[in-house]
C-alpha cells in the first residue's frame, strides 16, 4: 500500500505577506489585493482570522463588511515565487524530486512510501515533521492530507484537515465511505466543479454515494470518459502515481491562456480582449517554432448568470500568424457568445500544435504574404524580449478595455513585484 502526501501552505499570499510584516495571520486581518482595480477586484488571500469571522477566500472587495478594519497588500508574485521555491527546497531535504509532484504554487503532492523505513516514521509523524520545519524556516503554517493513493490525500486536505487540530487528514478507501460518501457539496470533491455538480443534480445525484450507485450506462452517456473518473472516485479509488505524471508524454501539445476581467465587459469590449489574447497567443507560437491548425475559446459570463460557452475553430492549414488564427477565433465569438450578456472570463487555446518545420504549403495561400507577416512578428518577438512587452503595441491595445499593456506587466496576471 503507497503513503501519499499533499502539503498545502496555508492562505499562503496573505501569509508571506504577514511573515514579511512581522504579524501573525492567525491574529491579524489582511487581505492580498489591488484595490486600484476597483472594488470589484477579487481578493487573492486573506488572512486566517477574516475567514474565522465568515468571509469567504477568493471574494471581492466590496464584498468585506465595512465594519472590518484589514490591512491591504497589493500582490507580489516575485515575492509568493520565491517563498515557494524556498519551500520546495525543504521538500527536497526529505524527500527525492522524483517522488515530488508541484501542483501549483501553494501545493505539492509527496509520495513517501518509501521513506517510511528511512524514518521510521508513520506517513503522519513525516508530514509533521516536514511542516515544523516550514514553520519554523519561514514562518509559514501549512496543511496536510495523508492517504493511500493521490485522490484520497487531496480530499484528506481539502474536506478533512481544515477540521483537524493538527492540520492534517488522514483517508484509505474505507474511511473515506464511512466519512465522506454522503457529504454536501459535491463541488468540495475534487474536480467537481459547478457545471458537472449541476449535470450530476439534473440525474438527482447529490452526493459521492449517489454516484457510486448510479447506473454507470447513464454515467457515460452524460459525461463519456470522464464518467470513469467520476465513478473511480466516488469509490475512494485512484490509480495514477507520481511517477506515471513524471512518465506522462502528451500526445497533443497546446498552449493556454485565461483571464479574469478587472469588470464586467460587453460583448464589444470582450472581443478586443480576445483579439489581444490571440496575438499573445501567435506571437508565443512563433517563439517557439509551433503552429496549430485547431482553436478553441472560452466564455464565462457574469456571476454564471448562464453557463459558460465557446467552441472549437479548424483552420485550413496549420498556421502561427496572427492574421489567419485571430480570424479563427473571431468566427467562433461571433457566433457562439451570447451578445446580451456581460463577460467576465476569457481563455484562449491553441490545440495539436506541431513543429513550423512540418508545415504543409497551400496553392490557396498568399504564401508570399504570409511569411511577410511571419517576418514582422518575429521581429517584433524580438523587441519586446529586448525592449520589454509594451515596447510595441498594436492600435487595439489602445483601445477602451484593451488589457494587454497592463496585463504585460504581471505575472500569472497578478502584480510582479
Amino acid at each position: 500500500m503507497r503513503s501519499y502526501l499533499c502539503i498545502d501552505l496555508k492562505t499562503f499570499f496573505a501569509s508571506v505577506e504577514c511573515v514579511e510584516r512581522g504579524l501573525d495571520p492567525f491574529k491579524t486581518n489582511l487581505v492580498v489585493a489591488d484595490p486600484s482595480r476597483g472594488k470589484g477586484a477579487i481578493c487573492l488571500a486573506i488572512s486566517p482570522r477574516m475567514k474565522k469571522m465568515g468571509i469567504k477566500n477568493r471574494c471581492r472587495i466590496y464584498e468585506i463588511p465595512q465594519n472590518i478594519t484589514y490591512i491591504t497588500a497589493i500582490p507580489r508574485m516575485k515575492k509568493y515565487i520565491e517563498y515557494s521555491s524556498n519551500i520546495y527546497a525543504i521538500y527536497l531535504k526529505y524527500i527525492s524530486k522524483d517522488d515530488i509532484h508541484v501542483y501549483s504554487i501553494d501545493e505539492a503532492f509527496l509520495d513517501v512510501t518509501k521513506y517510511l523505513q528511512l524514518y521510521k516514521k508513520t506517513p503522519i509523524e513525516i508530514a509533521k515533521m516536514i511542516m515544523k520545519d516550514i514553520f519554523d524556516t519561514y514562518g509559514i503554517t501549512a496543511t496536510a492530507g495523508v492517504g493511500t493513493n493521490m485522490y484520497l490525500t487531496k480530499i484528506a486536505l481539502d474536506i478533512t484537515a481544515k477540521h483537524s487540530p493538527t492540520n492534517i487528514g488522514y483517508l484509505d478507501e474505507e474511511k473515506y465511505k464511512k466519512e465522506l460518501w454522503h457529504h454536501r457539496p459535491l463541488t468540495d470533491f475534487w474536480q467537481v466543479g459547478r457545471g458537472i455538480e449541476r449535470r450530476l443534480n439534473r440525474l438527482r445525484i447529490y452526493d459521492m454515494y449517489d454516484v457510486a450507485h448510479f447506473d454507470t450506462k447513464k454515467l457515460y452517456k452524460e459525461f463519456g470518459i470522464n464518467a470513469k473518473y467520476l465513478i473511480e472516485h466516488s469509490w475512494g479509488k485512484e490509480n495514477c502515481t507520481i511517477a506515471d505524471i513524471k512518465r506522462y508524454v502528451p500526445k497533443s501539445k497546446s498552449i493556454s491562456n485565461s483571464q479574469i476581467l478587472f469588470e464586467d465587459y460587453s460583448f464589444e469590449k470582450a472581443r478586443i480582449v480576445v483579439k489581444e489574447m490571440v496575438e499573445m497567443g501567435s506571437l508565443r507560437l512563433i517563439k517557439e517554432n509551433k503552429i496549430t491548425d485547431t482553436i478553441q475559446l472560452f466564455i464565462g459570463y457574469s456571476k454564471d448568470t448562464i453557463d459558460s460557452t465557446g467552441g472549437t475553430g479548424k483552420l485550413k492549414i496549420a498556421t502561427n500568424v496572427y492574421s489567419e488564427l485571430v480570424k479563427a477565433f473571431l468566427k467562433v465569438y461571433d457566433t457562439k457568445v451570447n451578445r446580451d450578456v456581460k463577460i467576465r472570463r476569457i481563455g484562449v487555446s491553441f490545440e495539436k500544435l506541431v513543429e513550423t518545420d512540418n508545415v504543409q504549403l497551400s496553392l490557396f495561400n498568399n504564401q508570399e504574404k504570409i511569411d511577410k507577416e511571419r517576418r514582422l512578428e518575429l521581429t517584433i518577438n524580438s523587441l519586446k524580449n529586448r525592449m520589454g512587452k509594451n515596447a510595441i503595441l498594436r492600435g487595439m491595445n489602445l483601445q477602451e478595455g484593451a488589457t494587454a499593456q497592463i496585463r504585460n506587466k504581471l505575472i500569472g496576471g497578478h502584480n510582479s513585484e
